[in-house]
């Protein structure tokens, strides 16, 4: 809902007038009220309306965004905790999932309710907002939570325990235990100025993903076996990207995290249709090397291609030659384009950028070194493995492994159309 239907729904539920209550709600909006509390607060100062009823009582799975504000008897999946700012202030939120028998929903509490997973509560005039297209329970300091005698059955688990690969973007409270297979310290413009984090990859049996660490644990170092407790999780160029806060809890383990050297295997159309990995194995044909491939330069500031000398960004610069291949991967389910750094650029060329320059200056056209690639790849099949991105540009696939397919085409055909059947 947008300010003028939420604020024309509320003058209705409260029996007042619906430019008062717009008044007042834009009013306390400007002075950086979250508009759930606003809410609330509207809802206090005329009385509750209509002779002060209290929100209809809803299953979690008929909750919906039209409505204003229920109340719900539910089982507490997870609580996570972090701070964050909103409209110019900082918050500490607390924040999970709640289930019933027809279904659960995230929530965020602006108060601090001692909520706990496997709790069974009663939230009243729990507000309701619109969450990346889903309805969220928003627990304020109007809602009253009433924490049960009964347990509530519910068909889900409980505690926030998962491995990476179930992990999905708007994922919180949860837990992991990975190993860190890579880390870095970097600096970067945060809300309050520079501020230090660590980035990096997690990895168990299940999955690799990316992880960023905003209030950097000293535990957190490459080659730890981790539990990490009260993470969030983010989309990250298409991806789940694990999330660390001050809160997070992070504990060493007694034990190594097992953890698959292999990335899973995925048809291309299924993984483009996932919407990405950051790991994953694709195998197909290449049909052909696109534009920007063979010798390209790059800008010295951002790094990004350029052409004709000039940056997008910082205009006219004196470009950094390097080597890339953009090529596209097709298995019969759908196309990909594989984007190859350097290093395995000059493996595919068999030379080095030097013997690049070199070629082309001999050719007097820098255009040879793509299509002596084109020449040595187009029409093999090929297994490549990397981070796959999807986005209104198209699918890319940025490789950290490129390898000629010498397995039998026949026992590979068989075993991609048992997967695609499962």
């Amino acid at each position: 809902m947008d300010i003028d239907d939420r604020a024309e729904a509320l003058a209705s539920d409260l029996g007042a007038d619906n430019e008062e209550v717009k008044a007042d709600l834009q009013n306390l909006l400007e002075y950086d009220v979250p508009i759930d509390e606003a809410v609330q607060s509207l809802r206090r100062k005329y009385g509750g309306g209509g002779g002060g009823a209290a929100p209809a009582a809803r299953s979690i799975g008929d909750v919906t965004t039209e409505d204003a504000s229920v109340t719900v008897t539910a089982r507490v999946l997870t609580v996570g905790k972090r701070t964050i700012r909103y409209q110019g202030d900082d918050y500490t939120i607390f924040e999970g999932e709640l289930a019933d028998e027809s279904g659960r929903i995230s929530y965020t509490a602006w108060t601090d309710f001692g909520l706990e997973p496997g709790a069974t509560i009663t939230a009243g005039n729990a507000g309701v907002r619109e969450w990346e297209g889903e309805p969220e329970l928003n627990l304020g300091e109007s809602t009253d939570v009433t924490f049960e005698d009964e347990t509530l059955s519910v068909p889900y688990e409980i505690g926030g325990d998962a491995s990476l690969a179930d992990l999905d973007p708007g994922d919180r409270g949860v837990n992991v235990e990975a190993v860190v297979l890579e880390v870095e310290s970097r600096t970067i413009d945060g809300r309050d100025g520079p501020t230090d984090i660590l980035s990096g990859v997690l990895a168990d049996e299940t999955a690799r993903l990316p992880f960023t660490d905003w209030n950097p644990h000293p535990d957190v170092a490459e080659g730890a076996s981790l539990r990490l407790e009260n993470c969030y999780v983010r989309e990250f160029r298409g991806v789940p990207s694990v999330n660390l806060s001050e809160f997070t809890t992070v504990t060493p383990l007694d034990r190594a995290v097992e953890v698959s050297d292999a990335a899973p295997r995925r048809a291309v159309g299924e993984a483009v249709a996932e919407g990405g990995a950051f790991d994953v194995e694709l195998v197909g044909n290449l049909l052909d090397v696109r534009d920007g491939s063979g010798l390209i330069q790059r800008c010295p500031e951002c790094n990004r291609v350029i052409q004709n000398g000039q940056c997008r960004s910082h205009g006219e610069v004196d470009g950094v030659d390097d080597l890339r291949v953009k090529a596209i991967l097709d298995d019969g389910t759908g196309t990909v384009t594989a984007v190859l750094d350097r290093d395995l650029t000059e493996e595919v060329y068999g030379g080095t950028l030097a013997d690049a320059l070199e070629h082309a200056r001999d050719a007097m056209d820098k255009e040879v070194v793509a299509d002596d690639i084109a020449e040595r790849v187009v029409g093999k099949e090929y297994r490549v493995r990397g981070v796959l991105s999807v986005d209104e540009y198209g699918a890319n696939l940025d490789a950290s492994e490129f390898d000629l397919v010498e397995e039998d085409p026949g026992e590979r055909a068989r075993a991609l159309l048992t997967e695609v059947s499962a």
